[in-house]
């Protein structure tokens, strides 16, 4: 007789601080799952509530069909403490970390699990939605059983609400940063992401639902602003490290300067002091030797813009920009040269002395003046070749599809 108990496909790690009543609804969610409470386990951890948090932990796991164990810990000061701790306990063939304020859909491990093994790969997104809150769904566009990181949107995605497969986590030895109070869950999942097999997306069913608590309390909305550098520093050197120079690196980088450092210098720098704007760009140095035309390329103008004058050191031509944007000024689109180039007219455009340079104001990408949509000069020739390419594809395929079965042989 074999005594070995079966492993579960998830494991389901659950950092709970001060959860009530939203834990409720989130336990609710794991035992309604189709997968099955035998082919779940949870593994939810106390960081050190004093709001019921444990107490409700220990009566759940006492009546619950789902496998559960209760771990109950002084307070971590953070989401990273908690998830290590599940993570080192868990014995699933899958991990997925859920919030205790969060909820699954129903069908949702079910629909993640069976994407993982089809596919082979080590990293699944499941389709957000918002509870109260705006989340990012470029990403959800279709569901894919293998999406290249550098091309699709999944950069964008680096919460740790994803399904991983236990086998990668373990061999990289891979956990969450402790010494980082915010964005430990980008470091993590963009690891995951560039060592392992492969990212699927699940886009076709609300797979979580990502609540806003009454209260505020969400940990990503609290703290000052020399973490959010320390937790841009660490992924931009995390990229470097494991991507070589090259497109690649440049496409990956565009994630901590738009979604970042962007953020550290918009229009609310106005209203802050030359001694917080001189710090910032201090804090910003590691992150901004970075920045190159690679990366500047595959930027909007306004944005660029801004990053530039970062780079540059410039806060004068900054606060211009910045109030410009504020203000919600347009930039003119400015035509040069026999191949057509075009420009947008920010602040300091053409200014020599501004140390911005002109390249700067150039339309690399798909931008906007406005309403009116503007265009590289080569971007429509892209397009028809991209469009004759899939027409092609398309034809090829249905003369395959049309083709009579051949005949037997006798």
């Amino acid at each position: 007789m074999n005594d070995k108990p079966s492993v579960p496909d998830v494991t389901v790690v659950v950092g709970a601080y001060e959860a009530m009543p939203y834990l409720i609804r989130c336990l609710e969610s794991v035992e309604s799952q189709t997968l099955g409470a035998d082919r779940i386990e949870i593994v939810a951890v106390d960081d050190g509530s004093t709001d019921g948090t444990g107490e409700y932990l220990d009566e759940f796991a006492a009546r619950s069909k789902v496998p559960t164990r209760v771990i109950h810990q002084a307070n971590s000061g953070g989401p990273s403490g908690p998830r290590n701790v599940g993570l080192r306990l868990a014995r699933g063939r899958f991990v997925f970390f859920l919030d205790a304020d969060d909820f699954f859909g129903d069908e949702a491990l079910e629909r993640l699990v069976a994407m993982a093994d089809r596919a082979g790969t080590d990293v699944v997104l499941g389709r957000l939605k918002g509870v109260g809150r705006k989340v990012g769904m470029s990403m959800f566009a279709r569901t894919e059983e293998r999406v290249d990181v550098y091309s699709s949107r999944v950069i964008f995605a680096l919460s740790a609400q994803k399904l991983f497969r236990r086998e990668l986590l373990s061999r990289l030895g891979l956990e969450f940063d402790e010494t980082l109070p915010t964005g430990e869950d980008a470091l993590f999942t963009m690891e995951a992401y560039l060592q392992g097999n492969g990212v699927s997306v699940v886009a076709d069913y609300d797979c979580y639902h990502l609540v806003a608590r009454d209260d505020g309390n969400h940990a990503t909305r609290r703290g000052s602003y020399p973490p959010r550098f320390a937790a841009i520093t660490a992924l931009t050197e995390l990229i470097v490290r494991l991507e070589p120079a090259g497109p690649k690196r440049d496409q990956l980088l565009v994630r901590p300067f738009t979604v970042g450092l962007l953020q550290q210098f918009g229009p609310a720098l106005l209203k802050e002091t030359e001694e917080v704007r001189r710090h910032k760009l201090e804090l910003a140095a590691p992150v901004i030797r970075h920045w190159s035309k690679g990366v500047a390329d595959r930027i909007k103008v306004g944005e660029r813009l801004v990053l530039a004058c970062v780079a540059a050191g410039r806060l004068d031509v900054l606060a211009d920009v910045l109030e410009f944007v504020r203000t919600k000024q347009v930039p003119r689109v400015v035509a040069a040269g026999r191949r057509g180039r075009l420009f947008l007219a920010y602040p300091h455009f053409e200014n020599r002395q501004s140390g911005i340079p002109r390249s700067t104001y150039a339309v690399t990408v798909p931008d906007w003046s406005g309403s009116v949509r503007v265009l590289p000069p080569n971007t429509l020739p892209s397009l028809v070749r991209r469009t004759v390419r899939r027409a092609r594809r398309s034809l090829r395929k249905l003369r395959v599809d049309r083709r009579p079965p051949t005949a037997g042989r006798a």
